[in-house]
């Protein structure tokens, strides 16, 4: 018992690691290197929504299997196998010479790219409970703010430079990816893992536990309020960089400003997640974070000079934060639990990737008209999913 405890120190180490180098960095590498990427394959502004949000069609129809395999085989060997296939698949990107091209090796990526984000948090549901497990999650949106972060600062500006370009710089990606998989291959499962591979051995439990997860109210309205915050996230963060070098601000500045955004959430996420866990409501903290996201999101709309950096900082310190709460709040929702944590995360996620799908093209396309009008549509969907939040019945763990 003693060596599971300390164990788990490892494992946790090892979930923010998966977070930083495998999901964030990556995932954050695409927006900063699209004025690259567009020069090279000759896309329109489109076409660049297309491409952000083609990962996050693949998710929809991945998201609920990644947790379903997460809750079948354990969280190891899925996580494995995971860091493994985003690694290979994800450099494939790098061969990309049009626009199908890129479309379809960023929709392959986006299949294995929605398992690994709720097995991690599902990770912390299994090895950790009660007062620790916000803390736990929030250990996975600190790994990820701190990839987004450095992904945004580097990949640009340092990366593609020092290794000949954009091509490389997914191929150096996906190679740390497939490093990643090693030390999860060879860890140990925690105890409960186990077990719940055992109890979920047949297709008939998975059957059984999907139609339980899919009666429980509250994750669908947690996975409404993840459908518009995460797809106002999603439209902001693909669009920001280009949006501010069309206004004349110098790449670096542009790069710079979308890293502040993933640095100040990083300093929050933990404060954030330490005194949700001490607090005895959640609910409330996302109520917030929704209203300051849209709040963000939407000055944009009209903000000019230095008040672009303020609605850069506002819209960023919750944003980690926020998914440390939103998924110990998934997993703490009467009837989910760490038994049916990766379906329910799963139904979640697909719904949010419904957002991340459908908000950058439809924000891009209102650039047609006005640069301005595509954060006007993200701050309304954060609304949504505030309203979401707001009808939430909040239930004792």
């Amino acid at each position: 018992m003693d060596s599971n405890k300390s164990y788990k120190w490892y494992i946790l180490v090892l979930i923010g690691l998966t977070a930083t180098l495998v999901m964030a960095m990556p995932g954050m590498a695409i927006p900063v290197l699209f004025a690259e990427i567009s020069d090279d394959l000759d896309l329109s502004l489109v076409q660049i929504g297309a491409v952000w949000g083609a990962g996050s069609l693949a998710g929809m129809f991945t998201a609920l299997l990644g947790g379903i395999l997460g809750d079948r085989f354990g969280t190891r060997r899925t996580l494995a196998i995971g860091c493994l296939a985003i690694g290979l698949i994800g450099a494939t990107r790098g061969f990309s010479n049009n626009f199908p091209a890129l479309a379809g090796t960023m929709l392959l990526t986006g299949f294995i790219g929605s398992v690994i984000p709720l097995n991690l948090h599902k990770a912390c549901g299994v090895w950790f409970s009660g007062k620790r497990l916000g803390l736990a999650n929030g250990v996975v949106s600190a790994g990820m703010a701190l990839g987004f972060m450095s992904g945004s600062m580097v990949s640009a500006s340092v990366l593609s430079p020092w290794l000949g370009g954009w091509r490389q710089v997914l191929w150096f990606y996906g190679a740390v990816a497939v490093i990643i998989s090693i030390p999860w291959a060879l860890s140990k499962s925690a105890p409960g893992d186990l077990s719940l591979a055992k109890q979920s051995a047949g297709t008939v439990s998975i059957r059984k536990s999907i139609a339980h997860v899919a009666r429980i109210r509250n994750v669908w309205l947690l996975g409404g309020a993840l459908l518009g915050i995460g797809g106002c996230i999603q439209g902001f963060l693909g669009y920001l960089p280009l949006y501010l070098r069309e206004i004349g601000w110098s790449p670096v500045q542009a790069d710079t400003a979308l890293a502040s955004f993933h640095a100040v959430s990083l300093a929050a996420v933990f404060p954030i997640a330490y005194f949700s866990d001490r607090l005895d409501t959640r609910r409330w903290f996302l109520i917030a974070a929704s209203l300051m996201t849209s709040i963000g999101v939407g000055t944009l709309a009209f903000a000019s000079g230095s008040a672009i950096w303020l609605a850069v900082v506002f819209a960023g310190i919750v944003r980690d934060g926020f998914m440390a709460i939103f998924m110990t709040l998934v997993i703490e929702q009467k009837g989910v639990g760490p038994k049916h944590a990766g379906i329910a995360i799963g139904l979640t996620l697909t719904l949010s990737q419904l957002g991340g799908l459908l908000a950058p093209p439809l924000g891009n396309s209102l650039g047609i008209f006005n640069l301005r009008f595509p954060f006007i549509l993200w701050a309304v969907m954060a609304l949504f999913g505030l309203v979401c939040l707001t009808i939430l019945t909040e239930e004792k763990p």
